[in-house]
Formats: structure tokens, sequence, C-alpha cells
């Protein structure tokens, strides 16, 4: 196939804004936003988040600006929006075992109301339990006890005494004790003294008597502890009755004011059971006690935080699932806490410290998370592994493991939670997933592939009308003109190095819109705002390609723009900064003589070079023996080096300017400096297409610009490259005024042609460059045999 030279309508897509169907975008607003070029990842996610069997999760995949992450969270708000609002989740105490909290599940806004009618019922309690007690009915009822046990106590006193007075004893009481003294005939106390003077027989009588009365004593703290037992029991019985009725009302009205039936009823009328037995066990506490008693308020403070109500999820207000994005899943972020307070040198917690994480407050819903996050936390990665294993979660706190004092444990109960998750990733993080974590990868069913590019259409241009007008909205700018929105499309061309195709990365449309609209003044954004902002982003961006320009003007960089030299040609390269990315070529020579090395790679010798790199030389050789393999074997040995590089040369898209300066090289015939190469070669000569073409011939062109266009400089592209050309208007421009040209080849000698002026022909083909090549290598080979003889003289 012959060289193509390319027109100027060849070199780049343009868009006629008539073609778009608007004046400005201010037309649009009322469209909806489609997923532009994404319909199998709008299907994908539609799929996934309707599929309500387990294991279906969302993994998204997409490059960083594709819209993974803002589509998937507006899909997910609007089916979120034809959801059931899920249930409200609570912490109660457990009054058997403190340590392990309950879970409830209530309606939503039940949860609210709930804790408001538990906080209603503490203040009820303080107010009216006291007030009870120092009615009239508690008091007549405790002194009807009262007087009932004193008749008793007084009977057995009675008893008491008339034992002791039996005995010569006189009994009394001082100061809560008992007290006894013998007495003598005459009734009166005796003294120790006369204690002493009584005969043996007589002390020996009243020591028995003595021992007896002390047994009866003790027999009656007896009885009578047993009565005040009794009339303590009685009170307390009492303190409970005149209660009872007061809290089985209020009681009664909240689960009365709890009408809705909720899943866990039965759960909730138990604790409100415990609830009632708990206050009516601690009753006494309710009783009024003086201001400056601590311990009293204490207990009584420490009764009523019992019946507090932990509200970790209120899903009050919501109408619709929720839909949560999790842009910090940190442990506690991911999958809730317990908050601890040190006492004592004692870290110490209760039910209410318990705080719901994103997992649980997205339950019934979706929760959004980017895979890079969870993986950096080991501890994050396995807890999440087990929850999708069982759908269970449980709350813990894994710091105080590891503190350096003690802890009180807690253990809530673990809860069933039922949460669409929807997973961002690189398409290298899902396959590695796939591979190195399958128990993993089989909870994400869902592939949501992004697209980073897709088919251009009428339907997608001006869908990009419809993005660039509710951006408009959303941020407040001014709105475009058609031919700016035009100029907008043009440039997702760019992106994509494709005029069939656009960039699905909207996230740069979106700072080109903001850039654009910054430097309008007044009115619509016009074709001239968009292309100050393209300026201005390359100005700000340019740094290291101008001064690589200069160098070449300057002399530092060996590139020659005019003539012929053989053996050596100007291929172009791309250089990649993460920020920018742009073309600039590089001088490639090469150098020939008899021998057997075959062609060295210079680079590859000294590990300049890259896989890519080396496989594209390893073909070209291949292809060099194919052609000249047939006159016989080759006694060639070549080196090709790119002339001051240092960095390093990856990629194979300077294999055919490698290959033209070998034949040069071989040849003779000098090679035309003021074109450049880029393009790949198979083994069959077929030139392949490159990457950062459009790069690497504007930074040819810019070049070539600085030094002068006279007609002579030129780039040559592999042909199957047309499509992928998305030039400079200023590159186009040159070509149409004939100051520059872009060749276009399928086959790599229709390419030698255009640079020796020479036929291609054949190795049997008179004064062809294969011939003249052909030649040249017979006469290595004749060489290498010579030598070979007389060295083995």
């Amino acid at each position: 196939m012959p060289i193509s030279s390319l027109t100027p309508g060849d070199l780049r897509f343009t868009l006629d804004p008539a073609q778009l169907g608007f004046a400005d975008t201010a037309e649009l607003l009322r469209d909806p936003l489609p997923w532009i070029g994404q319909e199998r990842a709008e299907t994908a996610a539609r799929f996934g988040l309707t599929m309500e069997q387990p294991g279906y999760n969302l993994f998204v995949l997409g490059e960083v600006g594709s819209g993974r992450s803002s589509l998937l969270q507006q899909l997910m708000q609007t089916v979120a929006a034809s959801r059931a609002v899920p249930p409200d989740l609570c912490y109660l105490n457990n009054f058997d075992t403190p340590e392990r909290p309950r879970a409830l599940r209530m309606p939503a806004g039940q949860g609210r109301q709930l804790r408001q009618l538990m906080a209603a019922l503490v203040k009820s309690l303080q107010v009216e339990v006291p007030k009870r007690l120092e009615g009239q009915e508690f008091k007549s009822g405790s002194e009807r006890i009262e007087k009932a046990y004193l008749a008793q106590e007084a009977v057995a006193y009675a008893e008491l005494t008339g034992f002791a007075e039996q005995r010569h004893f006189a009994l009394r009481r001082e100061d809560g004790h008992l007290v006894f003294t013998l007495r003598g005939e005459d009734g009166q106390a005796l003294t120790e003294k006369e204690a002493a003077e009584l005969p043996r027989e007589r002390r020996a009588e009243f020591d028995r008597a003595e021992h007896e009365l002390h047994g009866e004593i003790n027999r009656f703290l007896e009885k009578t502890g047993a009565m005040e037992r009794v009339m303590n029991e009685a009170r307390a019985e009492l303190r409970r009755e005149v209660v009872r009725p007061m809290l089985e009302h209020e009681l009664q009205a909240i689960r009365v004011g709890l009408k809705k039936q909720i899943k866990d009823s039965v759960k909730l009328g138990v604790w409100l059971d415990e609830v009632e037995r708990d206050v009516l066990e601690n009753v006494e506490l309710f009783e009024v006690f003086e201001p400056d008693d601590e311990s009293r308020r204490e207990a009584l403070e420490a009764t009523l935080a019992r019946y507090r109500v932990n509200l970790v999820v209120d899903n009050e207000g919501l109408s619709g699932a929720p839909v949560i994005v999790e842009n910090n899943p940190l442990f506690r972020a991911l999958f809730g806490s317990i908050e601890y307070q040190a006492e004592n040198d004692v870290l110490v917690t209760d039910f209410s410290r318990i705080r719901a994480g994103s997992l649980l407050k997205a339950h019934g819903g979706f929760l959004m998370l980017h895979l890079r996050d969870l993986v950096a936390d080991p501890l994050v990665w396995e807890k999440l592994r087990r929850f999708l294993r069982n759908g269970r979660l449980q709350i813990e706190e894994p710091g105080t493991m590891s503190s350096s004092m003690g802890a009180v444990s807690l253990e809530p109960q673990a809860v069933d939670v039922d949460v669409k998750i929807v997973l961002i990733g690189a398409v290298e993080h899902f396959y590695e997933l796939q591979e190195g974590d399958p128990e993993f990868a089989r909870h994400f069913r869902v592939k949501v592939d992004f697209a980073d590019s897709f088919i251009a259409t009428e339907a997608t241009r001006r869908a990009t009308g419809i993005f660039v007008a509710q951006a408009c909205r959303r941020l407040a700018l001014p709105h475009f003109s058609a031919a700016a929105v035009a100029r907008l499309v043009e440039e997702t061309h760019r992106e994509a190095d494709d005029q069939t195709r656009q960039s699905a990365i909207f996230a740069r449309t979106e700072a080109l819109v903001t850039e654009s609209a910054a430097l309008c003044h007044a009115g619509l954004v016009g074709v001239a705002e968009v292309e100050a902002a393209l300026a201005a982003r390359t100005a700000r961006h340019d740094a290291v390609a101008e001064r690589l320009r200069e160098s070449v003007a300057e002399g530092d960089r060996l590139i020659t723009l005019q003539g012929s030299r053989v053996g050596q040609i100007n291929a172009l390269t791309q250089i990649d900064l993460g920020d920018t990315r742009f073309g600039f070529p590089v001088r490639v020579t090469a150098r020939t003589f008899a021998g057997h090395q075959g062609v060295v790679n210079i680079e590859r010798e000294v590990e300049l070079s890259g896989p890519i790199h080396d496989k594209g030389v390893l073909i070209l050789a291949s292809y060099l023996s194919a052609l000249f393999g047939q006159l016989a074997p080759l006694a060639l040995s070549g080196s090709i080096v790119f002339e001051q590089e240092y960095n390093g040369v990856e990629g194979d898209s300077a294999s055919c300017a490698e290959l033209y300066v070998l034949l040069s090289s071989l040849s003779g015939l000098p090679l035309r400096q003021g074109i450049a190469v880029t393009g790949a070669v198979n083994q069959h000569g077929e030139v392949l297409p490159v990457g950062g073409l459009n790069e690497k011939i504007e930074g040819w062109f810019r070049v070539c610009e600085r030094a002068g266009l006279d007609g002579s400089h030129a780039v040559l592209i592999p042909e199957r490259n047309r499509r992928h050309l998305m030039l400079d208007r200023d590159v186009v421009d040159a070509v149409s005024r004939g100051l520059f040209q872009v060749h276009a080849v399928a086959h790599v000698l229709d390419g030698i042609e255009l640079l020796t002026g020479n036929p291609a022909g054949g190795p049997e083909v008179a004064d062809s460059v294969l011939a003249r090549a052909g030649q040249t290598l017979r006469d290595y080979r004749q060489a290498c045999r010579r030598f070979g003889r007389r060295a083995g003289r």
C-alpha cells in the first residue's frame, strides 16, 4: 500500500454546533442526564441494586473521574427511594447480665419515641414515687406495720423481763442494748462487792441463772430480728403496692404509645416487665434523702440510668432506604464502637456507650466503600470478610485489648444486617481479588464495568451538552453556547485519542467547564473561553516540555531538522508526568559492521530499556533476518542507541525508526532528517498503531516550528492510527498551508522510500534500498569468511 499524505480534514474531528440541536445549555436543564456511554455499567448496576438475594453486592470498576462513584450514588438514591424505611436499632440494658446489652429493632421513628417515653418515665419516677412514699396511704400503712411489730416486740420483751426477774435479775434497755443487774433478797441491785461476799453456793446459783439469761436474751434478739425483718419486708411490700399502680399505668402508656406491630415486640414487652421489677426492687432509693447524701444520690442515678434507651440507629425522617457513602472506613466508623471512660485506673462502660457504624446505619439500604481504603487496614478487611460470611455484626472495641489499663468487658448482642455493599475499585484490584481472595470475591457477583471511552453518536454528544448544563446549574456557572459545547465534545475525542470515540472521564470535562466559565465575564461561555482555558491549562503544565524544546534550540540536545544523514533518524516519544503528557523527538542512530553479534540494543545492554522495547528490537531483528536470510546466514553486528537518553526507554513505538536506521546504515542511503517517525513493526513488516500519537506529532511540530517551518518537515505514522488523530488546530493550519505534512504508512518498506527517495525494491532489484543493504551483508559475509581463514592459519 503506498504512503498516504493526509489532508487537513483527516487530522482531527470537527463538530458542527448545529448538529447538537440546541442554542445553549440552558435549553437542556429539564432533560435527564443519562449514563453517557455507560449503558453496560448502568444495566449491571440496576440489576445488582434490585437483586434481593444475598451475595449480589456490586464491584464497580473504572478509572477515576469516569463517574463511577457519582453515578452509582445517584442510582442508589433512586432505587432506595422506592424501598421501605428500615427499622431503628436500640440497645437496652440487660438486667440479668449487664455486660451483654440487648439489641431491639423498632419501626422507623419508634426508637426515638421509646427513648422519649423512657426519659419521661424516669422523670415521672423521680417525682411521683417520693410523693407516694410521703403520702398518707404509705404513712398509715407503715404505722400499722410498725405498731404491730412494736406490740409483738413488747410481748416478747415482757416475757424476757419476767424470765430475768424469776432469776433475780433486773433488765433494762440502754442505748439500744439490753443491760441486766443482779438483785438481792430485798429486791435492790447488788454491787460487785456485795455479790462477791455471797456464799459460794449462792454465787454458783446466780452464775447458772446469768448463763440461762444470756441464752434467753439471744433467743429474744433472734425473735425480734425476725419480727423486724417481717416488718421491713412488709414495709417494702407496702412501698411496692403504693408505687405499683402508678408504675403499671406509666408502662402501659408506653406500650399503648407504641401501637405498631414490631418484630421484637415480645422482646420489648419482656424488657418493660424487667424495668417494672427493677424499679420495685429498688423503690426505697426514691425516698426523700438529705441533699448531702451523695451515696444515695449516686445509687439512684445509677439505677435510673438502666432505664435509658440507647438509640444507635435513628431512621426518623427517612423517606426510603438509607444510602451511605463511607469515605473514611476506619474500624469504628464502619463497624461501630464502644466508648470507655477511665475511672480509678479502670476503663468502664455500659450499654449507653455503644455507637453504630456505617454498616448498621445502612441496614436495609446501600453502603458505598472504596477498596483501597479497606485493604489499607488488615483489621477492617478481616472484620468485613467475617461479616460478609454470616451477615451478622458484632460491635466490639479491639483497642481495649492492648490497653495498659484494666477494662470492663462489654459484648453487645450481635444483629443481622441486610445491606447492599457497593465497592469501588480499579480493574486490577478486581482481578487481584478474584485470584487472591475468591471467598471474598464471591460475595460481589455483580461487576459494574465503567468504560474509559465509548463510540460517539449524536445522542452521546447531546448528552454531553446535558452534562454541561447540569454542571452549570450545580456549580452556579454561566451557561455554554452550542459552539462552546461542540469544542468541549471535540476535546473529549482528543482525550480518547479517537475521532470516533469520546472519553468517558467526565471529571476532566467538568474541570474544563469550570475553568472556561471562570474566564467568562458576561453572557454565555463561548469557544474563545474554552480555547483560552485549554491554553491556560497547557501553560500551567508545559514547563518541562518547553525546557526540552529550548534545549534543542540551544543545541544541548542534538536534533537535526534539515538535510539527510546515514544511520540517523528522529523518532518520536511520549513523556507522561502524571499531570501532563507531551511528545518529544529523540535521535536514534545505528552502526553496522561485519560480525556475528546480530543487532545489539545498547539500552538493553546497560539496563535502560523495558521489556516491551526489548521485544520490539527482537521482532525487528527477526524481520531483518527474514528479509535477507535467503542470501546467506547474516554476518552482521549492529548497534542501535537512543542518543542522549538517560532515563530509560520503554515501548515498541520506535521499532520502525530503528529498522530504518539499520537499513540506512547497511545501504549507505541517507535519511531525511525533517521527517520524524513513529510506529511499531511486526515480523511481517506491517506497521502497527501506537499510543500518544497526537502528543508525539505536536511535540515534533513545536520543535520544528521554533526552528522555522519551511515545508520540509513531516511525520510518518502508522496507517492504522489515522482515526486516532485529533491534532491541535495550529498543526492542522500548518498542514493546510503546506508548511507541515503528515504521512501514513501501512508497511514499513513503504516508509523507507519516503525517507531515502529510493525504492525499497528487493535484494535483487538494482539500486534499491534492499539491494544495497543486501550487497553490504554479502560483503560482511565474505569479510567474516576471510577473517575466519586467517584466524585458522
